[in-house]
């Protein structure tokens, strides 16, 4: 392990390296110069130099041809001086590979966008010539160099294009049959038809109900009267109605008339009242088969009725069958409200699942339409990209010119002795001076280099490390793009974890909404902000990262989203619309954001609103986790303003960028608490602190995938002013 003061040292080098240098070369230059004087070295071959420098286009059109300008000034000797540079050098000159190597010397100028290239040989003339085709095929070189990329742009962007445009395709076909099966029942709820059906439902329901009773109530009515119930008058009603029935009736009553007169002179075994008797039960066999026929329709169902109970129930007088009859329609009547009522019911229950089912239904359209939207995006930028890079072809030139051209310089021997001897003890004072000044520069620039000082200075403050954040490893140059950790698996992730799992034992109550600020500008705060929230995000949780920074650009497109180009003009409406304001981020799960309006004047005015306060009231009972991205605590009081609203504030620190005596007198104002102070006046709450861009070693099971570059230079908006709002949020956020 790597002492601190090494560390320290080391990164002192890399920052005034060019201090050191500068004093190794002031050493070895005074010692070469006294050398000149005491001894003279051999004759010296002649040394041939030749420049060359950057050249700008007066007028470029295409963005492609501008990123391949800027790429060409970005060359290296080994990207000029290659093999093919090299054998038409040797070919023409009949140089041996080795001698060449030894002679030839190519070097950047950083300063100035110079390009140094010189070569040793005896021969004044053939040196110079050497130089020049040098230099010609260096530039020949860097044509083809950019000639090269601009076809690799092209050929990438073809190759892109295709699929894209097949996702493009495939997710409108997934809205466009989405529309065709759905459509109607979305359409129904945004104009209103379908809750629309659902009270003229429940009206019609309460209306049957009532007719229904009422109904009910005519028959109790109707049953009181009569003195039976609704099967009694209805068997009463059709016996009094059948004229067999009547005539079978009037015969039994003609023979018990006969039967009556007869049994007062003679008995039942008399012929005459034997007969009658006969007669009587015969008519009483007929009596009970028509009742059965008349009641079972075919005289099976029905059940056998005495013939006196029969003769009773079928001697209904006119105002009385009438009322059997009222009877039996209102029983109809009844029976048919009934149904009736059942079945609206049931329409009933299925409106209320059909609306019911109305919020995933629209969230899926949101989702598919958010997808056609990325698909859309995509493949327009890569459109873009192959017509801008096709347009420059015709702008592809070389990036250098030759701004001196070859010359070999007089040679001047002076008189010295030793001069070996001399320079050597001139460069050990020069190293020795060197690296003395770049200590001393160190303890003076009044920067923390490394994280073990950062932690102590905290220590001795009393406040809490959170965590060590290490340093992202950058694969590609991009400097608008922060180096988000998109990738579920990447090993950057524990870092941020350990830092969430700390956060939740701060204090008696896990903090929900916690604010993150910096001393100054560049020390990776909105960076920890962006990857901390995504870190909670992966673990489940609910978390929301709030851009409070109303100084800066948003840096959202970094997650693929775009502003809201309206929110700048109007943030206190813009914030006061929680579904308007708080954006679903697609590529992680779990989190969302609630992007900065962009450069607003009066910020402070704004983070005072009450539409601010309102909003963070919600978002507290809403999110499992709140982030508030703030500004630096030295730039204005943006963050001091935000902290009463949250569980208090963590500060982000980060090595060779934090300022000790700035970090040290803001900590102190944060921590100190002074006797005499008024006890009851409000003091923002410090939860801790957090190291960012330490150099520790990061272990992982598998190659570090690709991770976007970050850059402390603001994203520029690329929204058109056509551009609109993302869609709502699902309504699990709106609820």
């Amino acid at each position: 392990m790597t002492l601190p003061i090494v560390k320290r040292y080391l990164i002192a080098f890399d920052n005034y390296k060019l201090a050191g240098f500068a004093t190794f070369i002031l050493a070895l230059g005074i010692s070469g110069v006294f050398a000149m004087f005491i001894e003279t070295p051999e004759a010296p071959p002649y040394k041939a130099r030749g420049k060359l420098t950057y050249k700008n286009p007066p007028v470029l059109f295409s963005e492609t041809s501008q990123s391949i300008r800027e790429r060409g000034q970005q060359l290296t000797p080994s990207m000029l001086v290659q093999n093919r540079v090299v054998e038409v050098v040797l070919n023409q000159f009949n140089i041996p590979i080795d001698e060449f190597k030894d002679n030839v010397d190519v070097t950047f100028e950083e300063e100035n966008p110079i390009i140094n290239v010189s070569y040793i040989d005896p021969s004044r003339e053939r040196a110079t010539e050497v130089v020049s085709l040098l230099m010609e095929e260096m530039i020949e070189q860097s044509r083809l160099i950019n000639s090269d990329h601009l076809r690799s742009i092209i050929e990438t962007s073809k190759e892109r294009l295709g699929p894209a445009e097949v996702e493009l395709r495939e997710a409108e076909q997934k809205l466009e049959a989405y529309d065709k099966r759905e459509g109607a029942t979305l359409l129904a709820v945004e104009s209103g038809a379908l809750p629309t059906a659902i009270i003229q439902n429940e009206q019609a329901q309460e209306q049957l109900l009532i007719q229904l009773e009422t109904t009910k109530a005519q028959i109790n009515s109707l049953e009181t009267q009569l003195g039976m119930d609704t099967q009694q008058a209805y068997v009463a009603q059709a016996l009094t109605a059948d004229p067999i029935i009547a005539q079978l009736r009037a015969q039994l009553h003609q023979i018990e008339a006969q039967l009556e007169l007869l049994r007062k002179d003679y008995r039942d075994q008399h012929p005459q009242v034997a007969a009658l008797i006969k007669q009587q039960q015969t008519a009483e066999q007929q009596l009970q088969e028509r009742a059965s026929e008349v009641l079972g329709g075919d005289g099976i169902a029905a059940p056998l009725r005495a013939a006196e109970a029969i003769r009773v129930d079928s001697s209904l007088d006119p105002a009385r069958l009438q009322l059997a009859q009222n009877l039996m329609v209102l029983k109809t009547q009844r029976e048919a409200l009934e149904q009736q009522l059942a079945n609206t019911q049931e329409i009933g229950q299925k409106l209320r699942q059909e609306y019911g089912s109305i919020p995933n239904k629209q969230l899926e359209k949101q989702r598919l339409e958010q997808q056609v939207l990325y698909k859309k995006t995509l493949y327009d930028k890569i459109q873009a990209q192959l017509i801008d890079a096709q347009a420059a072809e015709s702008e592809t030139v070389s990036s250098l010119q030759v701004a001196q051209a070859a010359y070999a310089a007089d040679i001047e021997i002076p008189e010295a002795l030793s001069m070996a001897l001399i320079l050597a003890g001139g460069g050990l004072v020069g190293v020795l001076g060197g690296a003395a000044l770049i200590f001393v520069l160190g303890l003076l620039s009044g920067k923390f280099y490394t994280w073990e000082e950062i932690r102590s200075a905290f220590q001795e403050r009393e406040v809490p490390v959170l965590g060590v954040l290490p340093n992202l490893i950058l694969l590609e140059e991009t400097p608008q793009q922060l180096p988000l950790l998109l990738k579920p698996h990447s090993p950057y992730l524990n870092y941020y974890e350990k830092v969430r799992s700390n956060l939740r034992r701060v204090g008696v109550r896990p903090p929900r909404v916690i604010l993150l600020t910096s001393t100054g500008s560049q020390e990776g705060k909105t960076l920890s902000a962006y990857n901390l929230a995504i870190a909670t995000a992966r673990t489940g949780k609910r978390t929301l990262l709030i851009e409070a920074d109303l100084r800066s650009p948003s840096q959202v497109e970094a997650l693929r989203l775009a502003p809201a180009p309206y929110a700048a003009t109007e943030p206190l409406q813009y914030y006061s619309d929680l579904n308007e304001c708080i954006r679903m981020v697609p590529d992680v799960e779990n989190l969302y954001v609630i992007p900065s309006p962009g450069l607003i004047r009066q910020g402070s005015t704004v983070l005072e609103s009450s539409e601010i306060q309102r909003l963070l009231k919600e978002v507290r009972h809403r999110f499992d986790l709140v982030i508030i991205d703030a500004p630096s605590l030295s730039l204005n009081n943006d963050a001091l303003t935000l902290e009463p609203f949250t569980d208090g504030m963590v500060m982000i620190a980060r090595p060779t960028v934090t300022l000790s005596g700035l970090m040290g007198e803001l900590t102190d104002q944060l921590t100190e608490v002074d006797e005499e102070e008024d006890t009851s006046k409000y003091r923002p709450r410090l939860l801790g602190a957090i190291i960012n861009g330490a150099d520790i070693t990061v272990e992982a099971d598998e190659p570090i995938e690709d991770i976007r570059p970050f850059s402390e230079h603001p994203l520029q908006p690329t929204l058109t002013p056509d551009s609109r709002p993302l869609p709502q949020l699902p309504s699990e956020i709106r609820r």
